[in-house]
């Protein structure tokens, strides 16, 4: 629901200068005050006059957002561009996780696992115009059930980050419905390439 949570990215591999030099001018065009607003961020994916979409992509920015000041700086943005672009596979998880956890409690209960998958069904029906087959054969409310009854191990109605990155590496479905075709990764290359 993130993004695409595999590992077909090597996480070994090193930013080169060069490379850094490239995401800083590309991020000096698109963000000439230095820092990425909300907005912006928004822009990026498109959702900016899509009220359905903007509820998740904010929580993604947010989650980019490490100092909690509302806009992405730079530093933030190599971060994000790494963690997309090379994370191994456990730590997009703990990022989804993250950003899925919107009281910080440490655990993601159903209230708030059924607001992102939600999100995410009017995000996927924003951005391609239809739901795919997974979409029309569930509701959003049988997918949480689903997760749960796969995921939630010791059976206390809530997911703990253990139990979000066992169940998803466990079971391709539930991998499946945790990631997001809005693919930030593929939107970051493709803006590179064009830039």
């Amino acid at each position: 629901m993130g993004q695409r949570l595999s590992e077909d990215s090597n996480p070994d591999q090193e930013i080169d200068v060069a490379e850094l030099q490239e995401w800083y001018k590309k991020f000096v065009v698109e963000c000439p005050s230095g820092t990425l607003f909300m907005h912006e961020f928004k822009s990026f994916f498109g959702v900016t006059n899509n009220k359905e979409a903007a509820n998740y992509i904010e929580n993604m920015f947010r989650a980019f957002d490490k100092n909690g000041d509302n806009t992405i700086d730079f530093l933030e943005y190599v971060a994000a561009l790494n963690l997309v672009l090379r994370g191994k596979l456990e730590h997009k998880l703990k990022w989804t996780f993250k950003m899925y956890d919107k009281d910080k409690s440490g655990c993601i209960d159903k209230a708030e696992l059924l607001e992102i998958v939600e999100s995410i069904y009017r995000l996927k029906k924003a951005c391609h115009g239809e739901l795919d087959s997974e979409c029309f054969l569930l509701t959003p409310d049988q997918v949480v059930d689903r997760i749960f009854e796969l995921v939630d191990e010791n059976g206390d109605g809530e997911l703990s980050l253990d139990e979000f990155i066992d169940g998803a590496k466990r079971d391709q479905w539930v991998m499946k419905m945790l990631q997001m075709d809005v693919n930030p990764g593929d939107w970051m290359s493709d803006q590179r390439k064009n830039s």
